[in-house]
């Protein structure tokens, strides 16, 4: 974690490194048999994962950006919301990201970026709309929260192995590559599915378990930092009450990118939380009031 104001998450910390590490031998796993199955044509496959690794991971905070309709505002565009940053910002005493939002009416935000010098927050017009002033500084800090702890990048690199596996799935299936393979053409269209389709599943849920400890800990981080821990809750309840006023085809737009929101568009019930980026609002809010009542607060 760099040097900010931020408490630091050692336990976060700890599941970052081991999601790496285990992410990161999937991930040599995956490549190695790929190689073995299409023989010749393995120069081609170093290329594009390593291609499509670089492109991830350096211009994550483009890609995402222009995903989810962000446009970065100047401070005359947006002179609250640059205002609350510039005061969170200088609270955590941390570089100033660059600021955005996204026209939409589906209450959120997020934040993106492979560091703090590239870091993006993001708003959208729903959630600007509905805030209170203290509510938007609770959920800014949350957000600026995983730039300061670089769980953003975490989750960039880990997600990037399932982003490769449904890829070269869908190239093998297509025969792209298996032609310069062996000559065993049935063996590999069975085998490159199967493998990837293993990959995909053991990233995903490496993925969302890290995802919900890390929101945790920036609900957790961030009401420290502003130290109204009631303001964040009130924004969270705010926020997951109106997503159900919100039309199911503007949620399911948003769904894909549930991760990297504050709130997730669209939560599930019974074994679909086991797969959810986000800890139910029950959890969230209950460990907001404890924290609440170690500050004495009301």
């Amino acid at each position: 974690m760099a040097r900010t104001r931020f408490a630091a998450d050692h336990g976060l910390t700890r599941r970052m490194l081991l999601t790496m590490f285990l992410i990161g031998l999937l991930y040599v796993v995956f490549v190695g048999v790929l190689i073995a199955a299409f023989g010749q044509a393995w120069p081609l496959i170093l290329v594009l994962a390593g291609g499509l690794f670089f492109v991830q991971f350096w211009f994550s905070d483009r890609i995402a950006a222009y995903s989810m309709g962000a446009r970065e505002v100047t401070p005359e565009q947006a002179p609250e919301l640059h205002g609350a940053v510039d005061r969170l910002c200088a609270l955590a005493d941390m570089p100033k990201p660059r600021v955005a939002i996204a026209d939409t009416d589906v209450p959120n935000a997020f934040a993106t970026g492979r560091s703090q010098k590239k870091s993006l927050v993001c708003a959208t017009t729903g959630l600007l709309r509905r805030l209170e002033k203290d509510e938007l500084e609770g959920v800014l800090a949350h957000e600026l929260s995983h730039v300061a702890h670089r769980d953003v990048a975490v989750m960039t690199v880990a997600a990037f192995l399932g982003v490769l596996a449904g890829l070269i799935t869908r190239i093998a299936l297509w025969g792209g590559l298996s032609r310069g393979g062996r000559n065993n053409n049935n063996l590999v269209f069975l085998l490159i599915p199967l493998v990837s389709a293993v990959v995909y599943v053991i990233s995903f849920l490496l993925t969302r378990l890290l995802s919900r400890y890390r929101e945790l800990s920036a609900d957790r981080t961030g009401a420290l930092l502003t130290g109204r821990p009631s303001a964040l809750a009130s924004a969270l309840t705010k926020v997951s009450g109106q997503m159900g006023r919100i039309p199911t085809r503007d949620l399911r737009q948003a769904e894909p990118f549930n991760a990297f929101y504050f709130a997730p568009a669209l939560s599930g019930d019974g074994m679909s939380r086991l797969f959810s980026s986000h800890p139910t609002l029950e959890q969230r809010l209950d460990g907001l009031a404890k924290l609440s009542r170690q500050l004495g607060q009301p």
